[in-house]
C-alpha cells in the first residue's frame, strides 16, 4: 500500500510545519506532497527546510509552481505526479486544520477495507458536524449542496467536501483533461465524474473546524463558479464522458 496525501498551499507559512508532522504522526506510512503556489510568505521554503533535515526519509516532496493557479490545477497536478510514481490511494487535504490528520486512515479503511472507489470526508452526513462556522456559512454551504445533489442527481450528502480519498483506478479512468473547474466546482466535478464512470462514493463523517491561523481562500468567484458549474456539469453530461479516449467534452 502506497498513499499520497496531496496539500495545496498558498501562504500557509503559520500552519505547512505543524500539519505535515501531524500527518507523518499518524500509524500508516503516508506520503506527503506539497504542492506550492509560488506563496510569498515563504511556505515552500519551509518544506525545503523540512527535506533538508532527512527527518522523514523519502515521504516529503514538493512541487512549486509560479503564481496562484487554483486549487482544482493544484490537485490535477499532484495526482499526475503520483500517477506517475505508481500510488495506489490519493488524498486531498486542506492546510489549515480544518481537516483532522487523524481522520485520514479512517478515509484510507473506507476504500481499503470497505472497497470504497471514493471516501468523502462529509460534514453533513450522519455524524458529521461544524464548528466555529458563523450562521450565514452554514446556511450557504448547506444550500449549496442541496442545490448541486438534486441538479446532478447525486447522492452525497457534501458534494463540495474537500477531504477525500481515490482509489488509483478513478484516477486512472478519468480525464483529468476534462476537468474545467477550479475552486469548489473541482471539488463537485470529481465527485460528479467518478460517479457518472460508476465507482461508488461513500461518505464518512468528520468534525471540520474553521481555520485558527492564516487566510480563507474563499471568495464570491469560487462560490459563483460553483453554481453556474453544476448547470454545466449537468448538461455536458447528457452528451459526454470523462473517460479517457471518450468523446471530448
Amino acid at each position: 500500500m502506497s498513499a499520497i496525501v496531496i496539500i495545496p498551499t498558498y501562504n500557509e507559512r503559520e500552519n505547512i510545519e505543524a500539519i505535515i508532522r501531524a500527518v507523518f504522526s499518524q500509524a500508516e506510512p503516508f506520503h506527503v506532497l506539497v504542492v506550492d503556489d509560488g506563496s510569498p510568505d515563504g511556505t515552500a521554503q519551509i518544506v525545503q527546510d523540512l527535506q533538508h533535515t532527512k527527518l522523514f526519509g523519502d515521504r516529503l516532496h514538493l512541487l512549486e509552481r509560479r503564481g496562484k493557479l487554483g486549487l482544482g490545477t493544484a490537485y490535477i497536478a499532484g495526482f499526475r505526479w503520483g500517477l506517475k510514481r505508481g500510488y495506489n490511494y490519493f488524498f486531498e487535504m486542506d492546510a489549515d486544520f480544518s481537516h483532522n490528520p487523524a481522520d485520514l486512515v479512517r478515509l484510507l479503511d473506507k476504500c481499503r477495507v470497505e472497497g470504497a472507489d471514493v471516501a468523502v470526508g462529509s460534514r453533513y452526513c450522519r455524524g458529521g458536524k461544524l464548528e466555529n462556522w458563523p450562521w450565514d456559512r452554514i446556511f450557504l454551504s448547506r444550500g449549496a449542496s442541496l442545490y448541486t445533489s438534486l441538479i446532478l442527481w447525486m447522492p452525497v450528502s457534501d458534494p463540495t467536501a474537500g477531504f477525500i480519498c481515490y482509489r488509483r483506478a478513478v484516477l486512472d479512468t478519468i480525464d483529468l483533461g476534462k476537468i474545467r473547474f477550479i475552486g469548489y466546482a473541482f471539488q463537485i466535478e470529481m465527485k460528479f465524474a467518478a460517479r457518472s464512470l460508476g465507482f461508488s462514493v461513500k461518505e464518512v463523517p468528520i468534525t471540520f473546524k474553521d481555520r485558527e491561523k492564516g487566510q480563507s481562500k474563499m471568495s464570491l468567484h469560487i462560490i459563483r463558479e460553483a453554481m453556474l458549474g453544476v448547470l454545466q456539469m449537468r448538461w455536458r453530461g447528457f452528451f459526454a464522458s470523462y473517460r479517457k479516449g471518450a468523446t471530448q467534452m
